[in-house]
């Protein structure tokens, strides 16, 4: 997509995102502004951090310019590789959305807070959250 960029929060983003973050909160607002910026969700991220902190669903289902992305075939072959290779089903959704694919031939950023997680992932770019 040229001229488009994109980004995929994982569930520490998505924390982050719910208790304020400005950085995480900053790439919602300009999303909203711009029909060629992205913030996808992936919606294993999503249950993860709902888990963890009532209503971070909500909110962000709430949020017309995240863009909440469930699991088709190829995420869920890829998640289960990647959980059968020993790695966190709450990090393997966000890592088959940010890897290369036909729509984002570079790979969208992982917005974190923890940017070790993604340190073994081939081909996955972190941005990191304060």
């Amino acid at each position: 997509m040229s001229g488009s960029r994109a980004v995929v929060y994982d569930k520490s983003a998505l924390l982050a995102l719910g208790s304020g973050n400005r950085l995480a909160s900053q790439f919602i607002a300009n999303t909203e502004h711009s029909a060629t910026r992205h913030v996808y969700v992936p919606s294993l991220c999503l249950a993860a951090a709902d888990a963890e902190r009532k209503g971070v669903a909500a909110h962000v289902g709430a949020l017309e310019s995240a863009d909440i992305v469930g699991l088709d075939f190829a995420a869920a072959s890829t998640v289960g590789e990647l959980v059968r290779a020993g790695h966190s089903w709450r990090i393997a959704h966000a890592v088959h959305l940010a890897r290369p694919s036909l729509e984002w031939p570079d790979g969208c950023p992982v917005v974190t807070a923890l940017p070790d997680l993604y340190e073994a992932m081939p081909l996955v770019r972190t941005i990191r959250l304060p």
